[in-house]
């Protein structure tokens, strides 16, 4: 059917990484030439890139029921190119004893694809993929026994993806959970446009920082830079857990307690009390409370978050404050588990 295979991929931990590999020996044993490059900020494909009879795939991790805005942001620079095209999406699968339970999409498939499909391209395939969890800012990383049953399962599913696109059939397992994605859409379009920002302000190092500079080096999408001898993290982080599970002194925090503070604070007491300053008993304000409450919330939150993570970033350079909010850190206890893609 195909000529080439190309793979477009955006991996955190390697899960991603993983499957566009597993794609590409599937490809390679049916003398499928394949070529794996990975998104970036300065990746630029132009149409001599790309020849007539290829398959192309996009391979990416699911971020808050969304594609990675770098996946998103690649789509729209995608040259117009009548191509099929394929797009595999990794998201949480977990495992009880042994149920192998999987992830929710959200719009992680559904937005770029219509993106691709209105620049030309024919979709062939929608494929998700439950490979393990690794969102260890939540819960701590599994155990590499249940890592390695989940890949080994998954393995075998990508492969036979690959078989079936590869060989001219449509697959669109992805449209499955298109009751539960489209269910979710409202928070997939929260996450995107205000749940990312608020999550790249929850990452801190702590005192074990030698300042190596490895997660600023290795940062998939540039988004922590040098600020006063520490690593800070910019709005263009999208929590893609690359930087804590690698970095080699276990450094990097997500504050849980300061970061419970500050929401209880924004979603709360401050709304609460703005709404209480401005409204007398009996008018207009206080009769629509909730309203008013969501109004300040809106135009109060980011603002905070943003300004707290300055603060909290500059008292981290005193001991005592840095080791108060290593220690309220669920990551900072080696119960919390770091995760390791299977090799």
């Amino acid at each position: 059917m195909y000529n080439k295979l190309i793979i477009y991929y955006f991996t955190g931990t390697g899960n991603a990484l993983a499957a566009a590999k597993w794609m590409e020996e599937t490809a390679q044993k049916r003398q499928v030439a394949t070529e794996i490059l990975q998104i970036t900020p300065s990746l630029q494909i132009h149409t001599e890139d790309i020849p007539t009879n290829s398959l192309i795939g996009f391979c990416y991790p699911t971020h808050g029921f969304n594609a990675p805005p770098i996946v998103v942001d690649f789509c729209l620079r995608f040259p117009k190119v009548r191509r099929n095209f394929f797009i595999l999406n990794t998201r949480a699968g977990m495992k009880l004893y042994r149920l192998f339970t999987p992830g929710m999409t959200g719009l992680a498939q559904l937005f770029p694809a219509l993106i691709l499909r209105l620049k030309g391209m024919k979709l062939v395939g929608l494929q998700p993929m439950d490979l393990p969890s690794n969102w260890i800012s939540i819960h701590p990383g599994l155990r590499q026994k249940v890592v390695t049953s989940i890949f080994d399962r998954c393995k075998r599913k990508t492969k036979l993806f690959a078989e079936r696109t590869l060989s001219g059939v449509k697959t669109w397992k992805g449209l499955l959970s298109l009751p539960i994605d489209l269910l979710v859409s409202p928070i997939s379009i929260l996450y995107f446009f205000f749940g990312r920002f608020f999550l790249a302000k929850s990452f801190v190092a702590d005192y074990n920082c030698n300042s190596c500079g490895l997660c600023v080096k290795q940062c998939p999408v540039k988004a922590i830079v040098w600020k006063e001898n520490r690593p800070f993290w910019t709005r263009k982080c999208e929590s893609c857990m690359h930087c804590m599970n690698l970095c080699p002194k276990r450094a990097i925090q997500t504050p849980h307690a300061f970061v419970v503070l500050i929401w209880w604070l924004v979603l709360s007491l401050i709304p609460v009390t703005l709404v209480h300053i401005f409204s007398t008993p009996g008018d207009f304000i206080s009769e629509h409370f909730s309203l008013f409450v969501w109004i300040f919330i809106l135009l109060t939150a980011f603002p905070i978050v943003v300004f707290s993570y300055r603060i909290l970033h500059f008292l981290m350079r005193y001991s005592f404050i840095n080791r108060l909010v290593s220690f309220t850190s669920l990551t900072k206890f080696r119960f919390w588990r770091r995760y390791n893609a299977s090799k």
